[in-house]
């Protein structure tokens, strides 16, 4: 049944109302309700600077593009260029699980920086930054390339990275990268998204070469899954059983070597659309290989996904999806049959970035879960044409959304469930309000596939139900 269009605007003017009439006017535009028939993209203003003062969720462009894009490629050394802070932040945040030995294949856990201090601002960074790629390299011979990440301070002072990356690169033989991803570029991380992406496409792609004679007509790259608490692995098994080659995978458990010879694959599968839909479409313009999205949260999405894969391919891939499918029904059903009457009816609340608070409202939707409101950090038009297609007509969706608004929105919605951030997280568990971290799956995961969605159903069943909510209750039940 449809939310009430009338009783959301209302909702959303009582939250408004505390603002004065400039602020009110500015916070507006970021805040919809859902019409599917008469506005996608319109229905909120979005990319737009945040309004000074107001406690945004939003990251930086260094977060988008350290933090998230090339952060997880297990074979290179990340080195945050700055000061220590935005580095450490940004260390092992994300859960992003690789393969191999590590400090010989995989450098994830690590924590590179040239440790900014005073005289380095006053006298500039060049030279501390091509002593620590010298070193790097002595210390890790194995690494397969250095990607060299600029913070705020960067920028600002005019340090040349791009001469040291040459210099260095040529010396040792290897690539390093340059990314002008200083934070206040743009207006959130997205930015950093982009320019990532682009550092890819000037010094990673086509580098590669690939032996013709193995190449198949199945072959396809995954773009865009961050392989969060095993992500990745999840939906590689299933690509694999629809006799898909999954030649390369990244940026979770990803290589730079396998970055290289992606240009040479039939079709690119997009996860995370924000964050690498650029370097899919330069794909498509440059070498011709087509892309597709798809949603591998909740059976239902995950059945959706897998047909509107098979139909790029021959008949051969299609029947053995249908089987795939058929094989995976039974498990889907009894853990539906498990988790959904203990779940059913329970009303969720989702903040988060990238391309969650649409994809996963299919899950949600599967255990009979009901969404109220939806809410992105740093989306754009695109991406809110795609939510309006998940989402009840009447369902409250919000840009960059800020604590206050979050806060009285729950307090007027009453949700069982809020799903967001851990920026977020402790406020809503001190209102007695269960809470599951949904950038990182809470220490859990995988999420995506047949096997994630156990994980999901649990996880969330654990969050609703627990018995320690019994002790705090919430403002509107006091």
């Amino acid at each position: 049944m449809a939310v009430d269009f009338k009783e959301s605007e209302d909702l959303v003017e009582e939250v408004l109302s505390v603002y004065s009439e400039k602020a009110k006017k500015n916070r507006k535009v970021h805040f919809g309700i859902n019409d599917k028939e008469n506005c996608g993209s319109c229905v909120t203003k979005s990319n737009m600077k945040s309004l000074p003062g107001v406690m945004t969720p939003r990251g930086c462009a260094y977060a988008g593009s350290k933090g998230v894009v090339w952060g997880p490629v297990k074979d290179v050394i990340n080195i945050s260029h700055g000061p220590i802070g935005c580095g450490m932040y940004s260390w092992g945040t994300r859960r992003n699980l690789a393969n191999g030995e590590i400090g010989v294949e995989s450098f994830v856990p690590f924590h590179f920086t040239t440790d900014f201090r005073e005289r380095d601002i006053v006298f500039g960074g060049d030279k501390k930054l091509e002593q620590a790629i010298n070193e790097l390299h002595e210390l890790f011979p194995t690494a397969k390339g250095m990607i060299v990440e600029s913070e705020c301070p960067i920028g600002l002072i005019g340090d040349d990275i791009e001469a040291v990356a040459k210099k260095t690169s040529d010396e040792l033989n290897i690539p390093v990268i340059p990314v002008r991803c200083e934070g206040f570029r743009g207006v959130s991380q997205s930015l950093g998204h982009h320019i990532a992406n682009d550092s890819i496409r000037d010094f990673v792609v086509g580098k590669g070469e690939v032996d013709d004679s193995k190449k198949t007509p199945y072959d396809v790259a995954i773009l865009g899954d961050y392989n969060i608490g095993g992500d990745v692995w999840a939906s590689m098994k299933i690509f694999e059983e629809m006799g898909l080659n999954v030649v390369t995978h990244w940026s979770g458990d990803g290589s730079i070597e396998e970055m290289k010879i992606t240009h040479k694959v039939s079709y690119n599968l997009l996860h995370c659309y924000r964050s690498m839909n650029y370097i899919a479409r330069h794909f498509e313009e440059a070498y011709g290989i087509p892309w597709v999205e798809y949603n591998f949260f909740g059976p239902t999405k995950i059945k959706e996904s897998i047909r509107n894969i098979a139909k790029l391919f021959d008949e051969n891939i299609q029947e053995k999806s249908e089987k795939v499918i058929k094989a995976y029904e039974p498990k889907m059903q009894e853990v539906i049959d498990k988790y959904r009457p203990r779940l059913e009816g329970k009303k969720v609340m989702i903040l988060v970035g990238g391309l969650r608070p649409r994809h996963i409202v299919g899950a949600y939707e599967d255990l009979g879960m009901k969404v109220v409101s939806t809410a992105y950090e740093f989306a754009h038009s695109d991406d809110y044409e795609r939510t309006t297609k998940e989402l009840e007509d009447g369902t409250i969706i919000t840009d960059d959304l800020n604590e206050y608004e979050f806060v009285e929105l729950a307090k007027k919605l009453k949700p069982d469930l809020v799903a967001s951030g851990i920026k977020e997280k402790y406020i809503f568990q001190k209102m007695g309000i269960p809470f599951r971290q949904m950038h990182s799956w809470d220490y859990s995961g995988p999420y995506h596939g047949y096997d994630g969605f156990e994980i999901f159903a649990r996880d969330m069943d654990l969050a609703v139900n627990s018995p320690s909510w019994k002790l705090v209750k919430p403002l509107w039940k006091k």
